[in-house]
């Protein structure tokens, strides 16, 4: 692995350096590759499209990000960011390269949770866009085009982790076949009209699962938290160092969506005309957007995986049941006047 990941570093150093006029291209890159984007953008977009697409995107989303923290767990993958700076390689010939805000995070590298989630949930998306386009156009191009567009977007992403300096080439493209595959089997499994308790079970399910290998590693002598003391290690800046990239994060954010998209069809509002669709979306775009934003106390790390999992139970309930509720009122409150 010293080879893979010396050229690696090799690669990063070589991206930084005839592209660093892209800088800020990157990092945008980066952020919409986040996993929160499949909750928090391209969940409510396609619900008010294809309420199925929409149910789709957020149970795909949510399966992909943790079964991406299970294998993280499992493959113990470093990141470049650190891993330079520990192997002992670079005494003479130093890479010259730099890190960014978003480039610490603690969570084991391999494989890429950017380039696997975005690979699963755009997947989700792709194929219907393509024969929508295709019945419409009856044109082969125009209709192969959103795959295009597919590829770009995962080779973009890709790179951006590699220029930040957050992830291995082998770990981006290793993410990127994972997503790929866990698209095309995750979309068919979709759990529409199940009942709560199928999504109570379910979400418990991930929980106690992820907490069970983790506490089983921990009796063989494996501390799945040993990616946090080397990214607080070598990153440039503590303050770059955020408690939402920690695993523990990102499963509360799994379990809860999963929780909230079950209640959540159980009270969803049905039967909405073009005009409330598009006025729910508005509605639910803003609501998403104060609650991204709203800061979270990280003094205590059990408060704040609490305060994530509230935070994504509430993510579908916002954009299925409250905003159309609240357009509905309003609406019906109009025509009254």
């Amino acid at each position: 692995m010293e080879v893979i990941h010396t050229k690696g570093i090799w690669m990063a150093e070589y991206l930084q350096q005839q592209t660093k006029n892209l800088e800020q291209f990157w990092l945008t890159i980066t952020h919409f590759g986040d996993p929160q984007v499949g909750f928090l953008f391209v969940f409510p977009l396609t619900y008010f499209v294809c309420n199925r697409l929409g149910v789709a995107v957020l149970w795909v989303s949510a399966l992909s990000e943790w079964l991406n923290l299970m294998l993280k767990w499992v493959l113990f993958g470093e990141r470049p960011f650190w891993w330079v700076g520990e192997c002992q390689l670079f005494v003479n010939t130093k890479p010259n390269i730099s890190q960014f805000p978003c480039t610490c995070e603690t969570g084991p590298g391999s494989p890429s949770g950017h380039s696997m989630v975005t690979a699963a949930v755009w997947w989700v998306v792709v194929p219907p866009l393509s024969s929508f386009l295709h019945s419409h156009t009856h044109c082969w191009v125009i209709s192969a085009a959103p795959y295009l567009i597919y590829g770009l977007l995962l080779g973009a992403v890709g790179i951006s982790r590699i220029f930040i300096l957050a992830h291995f080439p082998h770990q981006v493209v290793t993410g990127i076949i994972a997503g790929i595959f866990l698209g095309i089997f995750l979309v068919r499994k979709v759990p529409e009209g199940r009942p709560l308790l199928f999504f109570v079970s379910f979400s418990a399910g991930m929980l106690f699962s992820a907490l069970i290998l983790n506490a089983g590693l921990q009796l063989v002598g494996i501390d799945l938290f040993w990616t946090v003391a080397l990214a607080k290690k070598w990153c440039s800046r503590a303050d770059w160092i955020r408690l939402d990239t920690v695993p523990l994060s990102s499963l509360a954010r799994d379990c809860g969506t999963l929780l909230g998209l079950g209640m959540a069809q159980y009270w969803k509002q049905g039967g909405l005309s073009f005009n409330h669709r598009a006025l729910s979306l508005a509605v639910s775009s803003v609501g998403l957007y104060l609650m991204y934003i709203l800061p979270f106390p990280d003094k205590s790390q059990g408060l704040f995986y609490c305060l994530v999992f509230v935070k994504f139970t509430l993510v579908p309930l916002i954009v299925m049941v409250v905003s159309p509720g609240l357009v509905h009122v309003f609406t019906r409150k109009m025509k009254k006047d």
